[in-house]
């Protein structure tokens, strides 16, 4: 099948969506619809600001829709209109969805509307680490090797049947946004090389023996006891870094770790930020 000729639309909306889409720009995939959550308030003056795939979209030239609601019945009026094709997502004729940190539970009926297959890709090496958080699931537990997955999507979390994967291996002190950095143009890249033979490639079925699953993460989560096992506490530091952080109480006040190492298998704390002030050297 022909770039050109496949006809898709693209499911995302952080920054993890819109790195994809340039990815398949530039192996020459483009979408023919995009979807994605609507603008909302952000930072501390709430500021109403568009997702980041809304603003590829707009660079780009791609028709985009941002539906409030995804209803397993929906209207012309629910989607509005496709620009190029003039025929809402219900009518149109498509060969393949795509999604990719979409942020909302596709109804049945949208994951199956696609001729060929609504697919996704998840950061993990599926069964393993179904869910919200699967990079940093996997720094926070030890973890030595994770992963890619494009999957045939069904009507439950992350759990259809395996197109490709690809393994990668973690790094010692690699923390979860660099290990996302990372993951996200690998799996940009097996996107790229599965959809030439999606036409043919037979999806295998999960093990559900295996299966394992990851929570979204809180703010709270980032709370760390400084006499727990110094191998754990460096691993939620990793895991951790980018967002919540991790963080502790000292006399009464929060503290925030900004760098941390491991060393003679002892956790320590290099930089921190005091509640209400600037980072700074760390002393006990």
């Amino acid at each position: 099948m022909k770039k050109n000729n496949l006809n898709f639309a693209f499911w995302g909306t952080p920054d993890v969506a819109s790195e994809t889409l340039e990815i398949l720009k530039q192996a020459g995939y483009l979408p023919s619809l995009i979807v994605t959550s609507p603008d909302k308030p952000q930072g501390r003056k709430m500021l109403i600001t568009p997702p980041p795939v809304k603003v590829w979209a707009e660079k780009n030239n791609i028709p985009y829709l941002q539906p409030t609601k995804l209803l397993p019945n929906f209207s012309r009026e629910e989607f509005g209109l496709a620009v190029r094709s003039e025929k809402n997502l219900e009518e149109a004729t498509w060969d393949l969805f795509i999604i990719v940190a979409y942020g909302k539970i596709l109804p049945e009926k949208i994951i199956k509307m696609p001729r060929l297959s609504s697919i996704n890709i998840h950061y993990s090496l599926l069964p393993k680490y179904r869910g919200a958080s699967p990079v940093e699931s996997a720094i926070l537990n030890g973890e030595t090797e994770t992963g890619v997955t494009i999957q045939q999507m069904e009507f439950k979390m992350d759990a259809g049947p395996i197109i490709a994967e690809e393994k990668v291996a973690i790094l010692p002190d690699e923390k979860a946004g660099e290990l996302r950095k990372r993951l996200i143009k690998i799996g940009g890249e097996l996107l790229v090389k599965t959809l030439p033979n999606i036409t043919t490639i037979k999806p295998s079925p999960q093990n559900e023996a295996d299966s394992t699953n990851c929570k979204k993460i809180k703010k709270e989560d980032g709370l760390m006891d400084l006499d727990s096992d110094a191998v754990k506490n460096y691993n939620k530091f990793r895991a951790y870094a980018t967002w919540p952080r991790t963080f502790f109480f000292k006399d009464g006040k929060k503290i925030i770790i900004t760098e941390a190492k491991l060393e003679n298998n002892q956790f320590i704390i290099k930089k921190v930020i005091p509640e209400g002030g600037k980072e700074v050297e760390y002393k006990v």
